[in-house]
Formats: structure tokens, sequence, C-alpha cells
């Protein structure tokens, strides 16, 4: 329970700081790749500003108040400067057609005034197979309401996707190796503050073992003297009267505490269980030889209320299978003294709460590479015990709560004569829970199915062999 609690923590220290890492990364990428954008804006404005300036503009005939530009004069010394930075020159007249450039193909892009910055694909043979980015301002040359042409600039866009990815490479090395880190630090940390819960989860566990283990001493005691009581005031010469009332009282006592010891002796059970110091005497337990002897004990009580106890063994497909494997069959690796509580609980609550002329069944079968009932497959050897009667059955609302400890659906119902099957056979709603712990402890599964005034059937699930 609390390597999971630990894990959770770890998990969730590992989860927040790697969201946290990622904002942050993301708007480092973001800022940067921005930053780089402006700064080519920038560079690509001030070249056409130096261009403009450097324009030299005449008239078209002389005395003609229409004016050119003088295409080589102009760009005979920029197409030198601009080829050092990777920026390409072009211009056009006022109609669009391309007069100059430093590229040696055409863009074929249709011109248009941009100053803010534009990103352009361009796909051709010039340029390669694959299309290339190119970020590009153009300006309109105007004197007065005259137009003289544009001037478009180009700058490659592996300036910004060049440094870009290198950046994401960096930022994702940088955020799974810090990712790595709060992973091992959560964990070390989660351990660390989880060690005085644990601390206190251990003693809380130990005190309750040793506080059940304390209570059967004196419980055994009382018992003990109340029997010897019994047994002398049978042989003591007093008068009739008063030797009922006492006999009447220390029956009494004796009923309590055989009730209050086997309500030590439960939650010592369960105390173990959960802290886990119970021994593990396991063994091979031939589960049709325990079943027997568990129906053979419940016999008396059955046949004292006229109910049908039977015991039903699934044949093994004696063609399919070896005969060392069919003589170990229905033998499974388990805690005999254990699965005799669990199957004697179980049978003894169904005998319970079935009417007269009633029947309880028990089934066992072997469930191996697959089911050919239910067509299920299973990864290993299983044993199914299903324990079947035709009592009052459960209501669906107490299903989800049957195995809580001390759970009872309505305690003023839960004797014999009572309508609602939910304790096995401790009175104080521990019954199912213990059946559970010791399921659980074989590593297997336990499950209820139940109709008001149809029956119940408890379904135990066990593997064969346990898991180390």
């Amino acid at each position: 329970m609390f390597q999971v609690t630990r894990r959770r923590l770890a998990l969730w220290y590992t989860a927040v700081t790697a969201v946290l890492l990622l904002l942050f990364a993301s708007g480092v990428y973001l800022y940067v790749r921005s930053t780089l954008v402006e700064r080519i804006d920038d560079t690509l404005n001030h070249v056409v500003e130096v261009v403009e300036r450097s324009l030299v503009i005449e008239p078209v005939n002389t005395g003609s108040e229409t004016l050119r530009i003088n295409v080589e004069a102009s760009f005979r010394d920029n197409a030198d400067t601009v080829e050092d930075d990777h920026i390409d020159l072009e211009w056009f007249s006022a109609t669009g057609e391309l007069l100059w450039s430093t590229l040696s193909t055409p863009l074929n892009i249709p011109i248009h005034a941009n100053r803010t910055g534009e990103t352009v694909r361009v796909a051709q043979e010039g340029w390669g197979k694959s299309a290339v980015l190119l970020r590009q301002v153009t300006q309109r040359v105007e004197v007065g309401r005259q137009v003289l042409g544009y001037l478009r600039v180009s700058h490659p866009w592996f300036e910004v996707t060049k440094p870009s990815r290198q950046l994401i490479f960096d930022l994702a090395l940088g955020t799974g190796l810090m990712v790595l880190s709060v992973g091992a630090s959560g964990w070390f940390l989660s351990g660390k503050a989880m060690e005085p819960v644990g601390d206190s989860y251990q003693r809380l566990k130990q005190f309750t073992a040793d506080a059940s283990h304390e209570l059967r001493n004196p419980i055994t005691l009382i018992q003990t003297n109340v029997q010897v009581a019994l047994a002398d005031l049978e042989l003591a010469e007093v008068e009739v009267t008063t030797s009922l009332h006492y006999r009447q009282q220390l029956k009494l006592v004796e009923r309590l505490t055989q009730r209050l010891g086997r309500l030590v002796n439960d939650l010592l059970f369960l105390a173990r269980q959960d802290s886990g110091i119970s021994k593990d005497n396991f063994s091979s337990c031939p589960m049709d030889a325990l079943l027997m002897e568990v129906l053979e004990e419940q016999q008396l009580l059955a046949t004292e209320k006229t109910i049908t106890l039977a015991l039903d063994l699934v044949d093994p497909p004696v063609a399919e299978t070896s005969p060392e494997l069919l003589d170990n069959w229905f033998t499974l690796v388990g805690n005999w003294d254990q699965l005799v509580r669990l199957f004697t609980n179980l049978i003894a609550n169904a005998l319970q709460y079935t009417p007269s002329q009633g029947r309880v069944t028990v089934e066992l079968a072997r469930l191996e590479g697959s089911d050919r009932i239910s067509g299920l497959r299973y990864s290993s050897a299983q044993l199914q015990v299903k324990v079947s009667d035709t009592g009052i059955g459960i209501p669906g609302d107490a299903l989800p709560r049957l195995f809580d400890r001390f759970y009872r659906v309505d305690p003023a119902r839960t004797h014999n004569n009572g309508n609602t099957a939910t304790d096995i056979s401790t009175g104080s709603g521990l019954g199912l829970a213990i059946a559970q712990a010791i399921v659980e402890h074989h590593q297997g599964q336990i499950q209820v199915e139940s109709s008001l005034g149809k029956g119940t059937t408890f379904t135990i699930t066990l593997p064969v062999t346990l898991e180390s």
C-alpha cells in the first residue's frame, strides 16, 4: 500500500515538474524564435532603406517630368554589398515586371508592397526539388504620386529554422534530463515523506495484533472458570432454584465469552494478515479432499435443516490430460487451515440462510488454458470453487460493501431467522472480510452474485501455484 502511495507521489512530482518545464521551454522557444524573426525583418528593412537612398532617379527625357530609375547605376554596387549577408534584391517596374535581380532564377511570386515582413514558400527547379522558405520585405518606391517601381528584399528562412532546431534539441535534452532528475528526487523525497506514516501505521497494526493477543488469554481463562463453575454446581448439593439460577447466569457468561473469544480471534487474524506477520505455511492441498472434509463436518447441520448438501467435481478432459496431471488435477499450493476456515464459513453461511428443503451445492473445477464453457483464456492454471444456495439472497445495494469489516445490512436481521446473509460465522460482520483476506492471501479472487428470494453464489478462484 505504501509503495503504491510512494509511486503515485513520485509520479505526481514528476508530472507537475514536466508540465512546468514544458511550459517554460515553450516560452523560451517562442521568445527566441520571435526575436530571430524580428532581427531578420529589421535587417531587411535596413537594406531597403539603404538601397532606396542609393537609387539613381532621372527624367525619362530632357525636360520631361516623368521620372525613372537608372537600374545599372543604382544596383551596380548594392549587389556586392548584400551578397555576403545572404540577401537577394529584386527590382520591379511600376507594372510589376522584373527588371533586375540577384537571383539566378525568378521567384514567380506576385509583387505587392509589404514592409512588415512575410514568409513565402518557393518551389522551383533552381532551388532544388524541395520547397524553400524565404523571408521578404517589399517596398514601393514613389516620387510624389508617381510610382517608380518596387524593391523586394529576400532572406533565407534557414537563418531562423537552423538555430530554432538547435534550440529545440537543447531544450528537449535539458527538459528530459530535468524530468529524470526530478523523478529520481521525487522517488527519494516521497520515500522520506512516507517513512513516518509507514512507521505509525506499522505501530498501529502491531498494537492491534498485540491487543488482540493479550485479550485472548483472559477470555480463555474466564471461559475455563465458567465451565468449571458449571461443573461444580452440578456436583454441589444446593437448593434447586439457586442452582438453576446460577447455572443460567454462568451459561450466559459462557456464551458471551465464547462470542468475544471468536471476535478477538477474528481481529487477531485480520491484524496479522494486514501487517504481513502471519506465517505462510503453504503446502500442496488437494482441494477435492479438503471440500469433502468440510462437507462431512457440515452434513449434520444440513440434515437438521433438511437441506441437500452436495459436492460437484467437474471431471477433467481425460483424453487431453497426462496421468501425472490427473492425479493432481485439484491440487494447489496453499494453507490448509485457512482454506478449511474459508470454505467452512461460506458453506455454514449458505446453510444458515437457506430454508428447509433447500439446496446448497459446492462445485469444484480446474481452469487451464481456456474455459470450454465461457471461452475465457487463463495465463496459468486455476481452481474455481462455487458455493451456491437457494436461500433468501442479498439485496443488490448491499453487494458493494459486502466484504467491509463490521458491515451488516441490517443488524437486527442477522440471526438464524434473519433475512439477510451478510455475515458468515462470527455475528460481528467480520466473516466475509476474513474470507476475502484468506483469498487475497492466496493471490485469488472472490466474487458474489445474489438475487433476493432466489439464492446466492460465491465464486472463489485460486491459482494452482503462487507467484513469488
